[in-house]
C-alpha cells in the first residue's frame, strides 16, 4: 500500500518512516511538512494511506482531510497528534484511525489492521465490474493475542493444508479452520482459485511462470508474497485466461 506521510516535524516524519518500513505491503511513496503541499504530493502519487498531523502552520490536518473526503476515491486518512482533545474533530473528518504521539508499533500495527476504506488497488479490477462488495469484510482468526479481524483487501492469498488454511496478508500470516471451498464462494470473484490448495487474491497477481526443469508445473508470482503459488494443470486455462483479459484490458 502507498503511503504518504504529513507532518511539520521532520523527525516525526522520519519515526513513522521507520516504523511504516517495518510492515510489509506498505511503502511511503511521499512526505509533506505542511496541508497545501500535502494536497499537492497526494495528488500527484494517489497514495491509499495519509498520515497527517493535525496541528499544522496555515492549513491544519483537518482541513487537508475535509477536502480530501471531496475525491471520488480518498485515501484512508489516519491522524497523529499528540492532542487527545483533538479526536472527536478527527472522526468528524471521516479520519480511518487516529494515533497519539509519540507511536508505538504495535499501536500502528492495530491501526493498520483496523483500516477499512478499499484503497485505488483494491477498487481496480474484478470488483469494478462486479459493483459490489464481497459477502463479508472480514476473515476472522483466534491468535494468541485474542480474536483479529482481517480485512478481506489485505489478504493475499490462501492457502490450505489438511484442516488448516493460512492466510497470507500484508501484515503476516494467520491460522483459520474455514475450507476453500467456503473462502471461494464469499470472496469470489476477488479471489481465484489456482490448485486445490490455493486461492489468491486477483488484484496482487503479477504473472504465470513455467518451472526449470518442470515442464508440466506452473508457478504464480504475486505481489508481497515471498514464495511462488502452485497453479494445477486443471486450473492452469482459466489462470490463463484471467492474466490475458488483465493484460488486454490495461
Amino acid at each position: 500500500m502507498r503511503v504518504i506521510i504529513v507532518d511539520d516535524e521532520p523527525l516525526a516524519r522520519e519515526r513513522l518512516r521507520r516504523l511504516v518500513a517495518e510492515f510489509p505491503g506498505y511503502e511511503v511513496v511521499g512526505e509533506a511538512s505542511d496541508g497545501e503541499t500535502a494536497l499537492d504530493v497526494i495528488d500527484d502519487e494517489q497514495p491509499d494511506i495519509v498520515f497527517l498531523d493535525i496541528r499544522m502552520g496555515g492549513m491544519d490536518g483537518l482541513q487537508v482531510a475535509r477536502q480530501l473526503s471531496e475525491l471520488d476515491l480518498p485515501p484512508a486518512v489516519i491522524f497523529t497528534t499528540a492532542y487527545a482533545e483533538h479526536a472527536l474533530s478527527a472522526f468528524d473528518a471521516a479520519a480511518a484511525g487516529y494515533l497519539l504521539k509519540p507511536i508505538r508499533k504495535e499501536k500502528l500495527r492495530d491501526i493498520l489492521l483496523r483500516v477499512r476504506r478499499p484503497s485505488r488497488a483494491h477498487q481496480a479490477g474484478p470488483s469494478e465490474a462486479a459493483g459490489d462488495a464481497p459477502k463479508r469484510e472480514f476473515v476472522l482468526a483466534t491468535t494468541r493475542e485474542g480474536l483479529i479481524r482481517i480485512p478481506w483487501s489485505d489478504v493475499v492469498y490462501f492457502l490450505a493444508d489438511q484442516k488448516y488454511t493460512t492466510v497470507h496478508h500484508l501484515h503476516g500470516e494467520v491460522l483459520i479452520e474455514e475450507s476453500l471451498k467456503m473462502l471461494e464462494q464469499d470472496f469470489s470473484p476477488w479471489f481465484l482459485r489456482v490448485h486445490r490448495k490455493a486461492l489468491v487474491a486477483t488484484r496482487f497477481i503479477q504473472s504465470l511462470e513455467r518451472g526449470k526443469g518442470e515442464e508440466e508445473q506452473h508457478w504464480l508470482r504475486v505481489r508481497h508474497a515471498s514464495q511462488l503459488i502452485p497453479v494445477s494443470r486443471r486450473r492452469l486455462p482459466e489462470v490463463r485466461r484471467f492474466i490475458q483479459d488483465s493484460s488486454g484490458s490495461e
